[in-house]
């Protein structure tokens, strides 16, 4: 595949934003229309994390798919309660900029998001309020439970300017848990999400888990050995393209 580093000016945030972009260019390519991921990095990270520090661009080379890799500081792809509208960037400009620019498939069964840690919960959260955009989800070492830490836990003073005092309507349109109960049956996308068993998230992936499990939510959830960083993550890529692919009815192109 190849892949750069491009920026257009998000209506949102009110100034520009760059994003990477792999596009196909295998042999035999016949120019899309494409199937498109989106990818949400971490909290210390930036767009340019997945080619950095993972093979993706290896993984994906013979899929026939676009991939952009969304810049989301450290807003946990939110719109803040007192702040920046970076979900709104994320869901009306770059998808918009994105369906405007490059040859690719439009709609839900077309349109899979994934993420890691932060961006792992913003994928689920994403995926989850906006199903009719999203035909599949993937998350690793997720912080699934971002909207509803303890008091005391030691990012809560960078979250509420995000989500808003708790108990709140801002903070429960941003929950997780929350927007799962409140997903029409059967209206979800595929999900697919894994944890490391030595990640400090381990917890919280597996308490979603079983609050998808009560909810009756199709899912699939691995837990496999590793810590929370790139070594474990790069090894489980291509478990989260392999579902995205049987989701969006992807094959690879020999």
């Amino acid at each position: 595949m190849s892949f750069g580093t491009l920026a257009f000016f998000s209506k949102a945030l009110g100034r520009p934003k760059s994003y990477t972009v792999l596009l196909p260019d295998y042999q035999g390519a016949t120019g899309g229309p494409y199937p498109v991921l989106y990818l949400l990095h971490g909290l210390s990270d930036d767009h340019r994390a997945w080619t950095s520090w993972t093979s993706l661009d290896r993984y994906a080379r013979r899929l026939p798919i676009v991939v952009i890799m969304a810049d989301g500081e450290r807003s946990f792809y939110s719109n803040m309660a007192d702040g920046a509208r970076f979900e709104d960037y994320l869901m009306d400009d770059l998808l918009g900029h994105v369906e405007g620019c490059y040859h690719v498939r439009k709609g839900r069964a077309h349109t899979a998001i994934g993420g890691l840690s932060m961006g792992g919960y913003g994928a689920m959260k994403l995926g989850l309020k906006y199903p009719d955009r999203f035909g599949s989800v993937g998350a690793h070492s997720s912080a699934f439970g971002a909207a509803r830490r303890p008091e005391d836990d030691p990012l809560e003073p960078e979250l509420r300017p995000i989500f808003g005092p708790r108990g709140g309507a801002h903070r429960e349109e941003n929950d997780c848990y929350a927007l799962a109960e409140r997903i029409a049956k059967g209206r979800a996308p595929a999900l697919h999400f894994d944890c490391g068993s030595e990640d400090f998230l381990l917890q919280d992936n597996r308490a979603f888990h079983a609050h998808l499990k009560r909810l009756g939510i199709p899912h699939t959830y691995r837990e496999h050995p590793g810590i929370h960083g790139w070594a474990y993550w790069d090894a489980h890529i291509p478990e989260s393209l392999a579902h995205h692919c049987r989701a969006l009815g992807i094959r690879e192109v020999e």
